[in-house]
């Protein structure tokens, strides 16, 4: 279903006049407004898409509360029927941009899949996905797992527990199924980090050799279902397991038909998660469109990050209606407000599942691009070694901070935002710092991929080839 635009009456939006007064006022008290201003929007109605998931909320949001209006932008959301669907109707026009994986428009830049050239110049969100093993791996998993003094388990809950259990399957000539939503996804990338720590091989791809199903030489055996499918899939036994977004972690809780044992929070401590990605194309062609985009998404990832989630139960009330995500509201709410329920009763205080914008999550760095490639490489989905040059040129030709600098600079002017509130975008290299916030204690450092790579225990390293 989408959500249908219309055009304003014939009096202003009251955001709109706000940001006129606004900018009347500037020129009175002698501030330059130029650098407030964006030239009008060169195609004002437009089309995006997104996928059933809480983390799509910066653009309900957006509409919701008008900042795209604001922008003279008159957007239309609608729904997708999976990923693949998604990022076909971005490149072909159907749909102008969208909320799409982190590792969509890399994959698609560098042809791996579709070939277009997609960039980002907005990351949606950090951490916001989720483990989910079925009732019976769960309570085999259980036995191996350390206990807290109040009998609950100490989490987070490792990949070395679940690894017993896979080790039987095999024993007993039976294959372990796991589920993921997309071969580039984010959830693909962590589920396959957070079972190589635990001595769990995944699997490779060999694109080459013209095999795309990332099983070769695996323990576990790692298919696509798209998210709304994941709970139904696992209470058919399909699958042992999925890694996905919310709310399908938390349904399969309240169908009681599952256990999330593990967050991406805790897997990669403030993981990049979602992008807003356009084609490069559609850029060039509307430069004032695609600013006074991402002017409205900062504002939406604002709000809803504003006063330690104060405005979060708000923001499950949109999300919640059908031509969003359409989940029950306490199933979204569950996580989207501060908390994550593992077992059924075992609900813990969780602030930071849903990052939207504080810790700069809005920022397109680089050396996440980089992390996303180097796992492409380490599981054969980049089939031959490149040089680190190739990961930051890569990283440059999709993330695009210029864009999202000019958004960010306007809207402080227009003093919507505060420069407190971004990098210093005169010293911002667009790199993080080496993080070490990951659950086996290896250290990332975008500037050095193939170091990283060579670094990590299970995967592709140097110049390996399948």
């Amino acid at each position: 279903m989408s959500v249908a635009s219309s055009r304003p009456a014939a009096l202003p939006h009251p955001y709109r006049l706000f940001h006129q007064i606004t900018l009347i006022a500037l020129l009175i008290m002698g501030v330059n407004a130029s650098a407030s201003t964006i030239g009008d929007p060169e195609k004002d109605e437009l089309k995006f898409g997104f996928i059933k998931l809480t983390d799509m909320a910066p653009l309900a949001i957006a509409k919701e509360k008008g900042y795209f209006e604001d922008e003279d932008l008159f957007v239309t959301l609608e729904a997708q029927a999976n990923w693949k669907v998604l990022l076909d109707g971005v490149i072909d026009g159907q749909l102008d941009g969208a909320h799409m994986l982190a590792g969509q428009p890399l994959a698609a830049t560098i042809g791996f899949g579709t070939k277009a050239h997609i960039i980002t110049p907005f990351s949606m969100d950090l951490n916001g996905n989720g483990i989910t093993v079925s009732n019976a791996v769960w309570q085999a998993m259980k036995a191996h797992a350390p206990k807290q003094p109040d009998g609950k388990p100490e989490h987070p809950i490792k990949a070395e527990y679940l690894k017993k259990v896979v080790d039987q399957y095999q024993a007993d000539g039976k294959p372990f199924k796991m589920g993921m939503v997309f071969p580039v996804s984010t959830h693909n990338y962590e589920l396959r980090y957070w079972l190589a720590s635990g001595d769990i091989h995944p699997g490779y791809y060999a694109p080459h050799k013209g095999d795309i199903a990332g099983t070769i030489d695996a323990d576990a055996l790692l298919s696509v279902t798209p998210p709304p499918q994941m709970p139904a899939t696992l209470e058919a036994g399909t699958i042992h397991g999925y890694c996905v977004g919310e709310p399908w972690n938390q349904q399969a809780v309240f169908k009681g038909i599952g256990v999330p044992v593990i967050t991406d929070y805790e897997i990669w401590k403030n993981n990049p998660e979602k992008v807003f990605g356009l084609t490069q194309a559609f850029t060039e062609k509307y430069p004032n469109t695609s600013v006074r985009i991402v002017k409205a998404l900062l504002r939406a990832a604002k709000w809803l990050d504003a006063d330690n989630n104060a405005n979060r139960p708000e923001a499950v009330k949109y999300l919640s209606q059908s031509h969003y995500v359409g989940a029950d509201y306490k199933v979204i709410a569950n996580s989207m407000t501060g908390y994550f329920e593992y077992e059924k009763g075992d609900r813990r205080t969780m602030p930071d599942f849903n990052v939207f914008f504080r810790y700069n999550a809005t920022y397109p760095y680089y050396s996440d691009a980089i992390w996303y490639l180097t796992q492409m490489r380490r599981w054969g989905q980049i089939s031959e070694p490149k040089p680190d040059a190739w990961f930051h040129e890569v990283a440059k030709n999709v993330y695009r901070p210029d864009i999202y600098a000019q958004a960010a600079k306007a809207l402080i002017a227009e003093g919507y935002m505060e420069a407190s509130e971004f990098p210093d975008f005169d010293k911002e290299s667009g790199y993080k710092p080496a993080q070490d916030d990951f659950i086996d204690g290896i250290i990332f450092d975008g500037e050095q991929p193939n170091a990283y790579i060579d670094s990590l225990k299970i995967g592709l390293k140097g110049d390996q080839v399948l």
